[in-house]
């Protein structure tokens, strides 16, 4: 009989070491990766979105019947943040104490909306969404109307309550 194929107590004890080790190492990397994936499942459930009101200009830097591009500080920005702490909105001044601000961003992938001022409409260059005034999808491949945000005057200046991005948490 072959004396080379009789297994030796050293090398039963070597491959449970290497099984058991890969075993551990399969369990150790399933955990890691299931981190995110659980953070992203239980975040919205735990986390509360702080809403703020943001000063995006006086009441008489708007004429009735016109829209206009503002911006502001987004609801939660963090100090490396830089550029990417702003954002914008479309506002609408409908009467002399009355305003309306829309999302920038087209509820369809996000691509920034432009107001085309001439034909009374939203317009999403990246797949041809058309949205009316009043934020109702007109064409195109948008499931749903513009998002809007509360607009409130306190005093002189209009003020927007914003949430942190995405935009599509906020409500109509």
């Amino acid at each position: 009989m072959n004396e080379d194929l009789i297994e030796k107590p050293e090398d039963e004890s070597r491959r449970s070491f290497l099984v058991n080790l890969s075993l551990g190492l399969s369990y150790f990397s399933a955990a890691v990766a299931g981190i995110p994936v659980l953070a992203a499942i239980f975040a919205p459930l735990i986390e509360k979105t702080p809403k703020l009101w943001r000063k995006v200009g006086e009441v008489d830097s708007f004429q009735v019947g016109t829209t206009n591009l503002v911006t502001f500080e987004n609801a939660n920005p963090e100090k490396w943040s830089g550029t990417t702490a702003s954002s914008a909105a479309w506002l609408r001044r409908d009467a002399t104490d009355k305003f309306t601000a829309f999302a920038v961003n087209c509820t369809h992938l996000g691509c920034p909306v432009r107001w085309e001022a001439d034909a009374h409409l939203f317009m999403c260059p990246c797949h041809g969404g058309v949205y009316y005034k009043d934020g109702s999808v007109a064409a195109g491949p948008p499931p749903k109307a513009l998002v809007q945000y509360p607009v409130r005057i306190n005093k002189k200046d209009i003020e927007i309550q914003t949430s942190p991005i995405p935009i599509t948490n906020i409500s109509a």
